[in-house]
């Protein structure tokens, strides 16, 4: 995983913004609004994201985007409010489990398609803890940011389980099918 390119501070203003985002989501039912004007232009640069929020080191909540839409600093309070009230897997946030929350962001790079003859070739270019994927064939799409590998990692599991994801058969191969890879900047 790529570490940030974000100073400590930027990191621990991103990680508060989250934080607070959430809290006025349990107030109000909505994340913050973003005032740009209050953060630095390193901040305010259209990046994609992802906030995934851990209880006692179990997922509960994770939402985020591929493509970089809009200021960083509104897609970590839209995906932070997302990832704890709108995660389909996970009931909302009660105000309880605020305090008991880890809460991890990654900034990705831009996703750069892959070229690949067979699925082993794909599996010898695959690069663990590194990698982030975007795999999809048709209209069946799934990702995996590269803080998965701690979960999966063998780059065969890994492949395999995204393919699941994504909503194929683990086992699935086909010559339409893309794969993209994108870095994650990790702020925790």
């Amino acid at each position: 995983m790529a570490r940030t390119s974000l100073s400590k501070e930027q990191q621990q203003c991103l990680l508060a913004l989250a934080k607070n985002s959430i809290q006025h989501g349990l107030t109000t039912g909505t994340p913050l609004t973003v005032n740009l004007a209050n953060f630095p232009e390193e901040l305010r640069v259209q990046r994609a994201t992802f906030v995934t929020l851990q209880k006692h080191g179990q997922l509960r909540g994770c939402i985020g985007m591929l493509a970089a839409t809009r200021p960083l600093v509104v897609d970590i309070a839209e995906n932070a409010f997302l990832a704890a009230f709108n995660d389909p897997r996970f009931p909302p946030l009660s105000a309880d489990e605020l305090d008991e929350l880890d809460i991890h962001l990654s900034i990705l790079t831009p996703a750069e398609p892959m070229s690949f003859s067979s699925e082993q070739d794909l599996l010898n270019q695959l690069q663990p803890n590194i990698d982030g994927l975007i795999l999809q064939d048709g209209y069946r799409r799934g990702t995996f940011l590269p803080s998965v590998w701690e979960q999966l990692p063998e780059p065969k599991q890994f492949l395999s389980h995204l393919k699941q994801k994504a909503g194929l058969p683990s086992d699935y191969w086909s010559d339409t099918l893309k794969v993209s890879r994108y870095t994650a900047e990790i702020i925790e």
